[in-house]
């Protein structure tokens, strides 16, 4: 009996040695995850232009243009029949004239590093070009016609050994139809500009059935949603009666200044186009604080949250990035067709992330890089229904940070919004509208 007892105290004292091993082992191979408050800093870079299947349609993995069905492949003409080849890119000989009625590549006729002609990307004809889902009226309602359907290599693109290292999403979609100056709007405040007693020659005219009349860039009910410029930031020689007064709605950068948390919206070329010799490439309309009373020329909160592009680096480099960066690229670095090349704005944005990566920061950084909008290029993807206002055709966007799943595609739906969502909950703060209440906060994109 001595024995045995003495045994079974061996016995146990051994399985209590191997249990402690074991979970010894399990969380070293295992750690906890790290909680969303570990993140202290969020850079958004925002884009320019681009639909995903005309960068990332070929990128492993995603639902790119091999999943394409043909019915949101074939363009349709006015009557609602296929057009027999893709009509012909106007003013431009690189592209051939009888194209066939599919997508194609676009670095066999124009290499990335040159620049195309601009793309249709405006409220009314976005709608009309998604055709109720359908996605089969991209040419027909577009100024440059077969130039909707060209994607480029992904392989090659400079953003593309990132996109293969961290996450790519591949249901992000822009948050409103249409254009820029609309969805920079968005990307801070979550709503549409309002612009009452607007010009009647600068409206939209519907009939009963919502069908466009005439265009214009502001709505028969007074919001704008085509470009448009500010009271408090405009182009010399602009027509007053044409800028869009003084807005007072809330914004991300509200939400977080009432809190106390730092942030800055840094834009290329900002230094020289305040101090009134902006640089042809520079777009007044990609500054939407500048849009808002808060902001306005003269006040101390412009002076101390709208800032040249030139700070982010310096602040990348030195590890003083504020909790929140939003970075706009100037007109030639930012992918914008007609202006920018797609070789040259990824290449800034490359420079972009590596600051921050290389930087003291980088340990506990977020970036999301995305586009504002698809730029009239075509996807063959339905956006999701949620208001009048959008969301729009599918955009790229990237996550970059420890943070961020390596290697992996993320297929939830996400849209312009779901960016302010995630600061959001990252910092308590209360949402701007229903709109950014219910956007899903890039909930799949990380291992929190």
């Amino acid at each position: 009996m001595k024995n045995l007892f003495s045994n079974k105290k061996q016995i146990f004292a051994a399985s209590a040695l191997a249990i402690a091993t074991c979970f010894a082992i399990s969380a070293f191979h295992y750690p906890e995850a790290p909680a969303i408050d570990k993140v202290q800093h969020v850079v958004v870079i925002y884009m320019e232009n681009h639909s995903f299947d005309n960068l990332w349609g070929q990128f492993k993995g995603a639902d790119g243009i091999t999943e394409a069905q043909k019915e949101n492949i074939i363009q349709l003409d006015a009557e609602g029949k296929p057009y027999n080849t893709l009509p012909p890119v106007p003013r431009s000989s690189a592209f051939p004239t009888n194209l066939p009625n599919n997508y194609f590549n676009i670095d066999q006729y124009v290499a990335p590093d040159q620049v195309t002609p601009d793309v249709t990307h405006a409220f009314y004809q976005e709608q009309m070009q998604i055709n109720g889902g359908k996605m089969n009226k991209f040419a027909l309602y577009n100024y440059t016609k077969g130039l909707t359907m060209g994607y480029y290599k992904t392989t090659d693109l400079p953003l593309y050994e990132l996109a293969k290292k961290y996450t790519l999403c591949d249901h992000f979609f822009h948050s409103a139809f249409g254009g820029s100056f609309l969805n920079h709007q968005w990307l801070i405040a979550a709503a549409s500009p309002t612009f009452p007693n607007a010009p009647e020659n600068i409206k939209a005219q519907l009939d009963a059935s919502g069908k466009l009349i005439k265009d214009g860039s502001v709505t028969p009910d007074g919001y704008a949603v085509n470009t448009s410029n500010s009271v408090n930031l405009h182009p010399k020689g602009a027509n007053p009666a044409n800028l869009i007064p003084n807005q007072d709605g809330p914004t991300i950068g509200d939400r977080l200044s009432d809190k106390g948390i730092t942030w800055a919206w840094y834009s290329g070329g900002w230094n020289d186009a305040v101090a009134g010799k902006a640089d042809p490439t520079f777009a007044y309309h990609h500054q939407p604080f500048a849009y808002f009373k808060r902001y306005a020329e003269g006040t101390e909160e412009r002076k101390k949250h709208l800032r040249d592009e030139t700070e982010f680096l310096a602040a990348a480099k030195n590890g003083t990035l504020p909790s929140v960066s939003f970075v706009k690229p100037i007109g030639l670095e930012n992918e914008h067709p007609g202006a920018s090349t797609v070789k040259g704005g990824e290449s800034h944005a490359v420079e972009l992330i590596n600051a921050v990566l290389n930087g003291p920061n980088s340990k506990n950084t977020v970036i999301i890089l995305t586009y504002d909008e698809n730029g009239g290029f075509w996807d063959h993807i339905a956006p999701p229904i949620i208001d009048k206002w959008g969301p729009g055709t599918r955009i790229p966007a990237l996550i970059i940070s420890p943070f961020a799943k390596k290697g992996y595609v993320d297929h939830t739906n996400y849209e312009t919004v779901s960016i302010l969502a995630f600061i959001e909950k990252r910092w308590g703060l209360k949402p701007l509208n229903s709109r950014d209440q219910h956007a899903d906060p890039l909930s799949h994109a990380f291992n929190f």
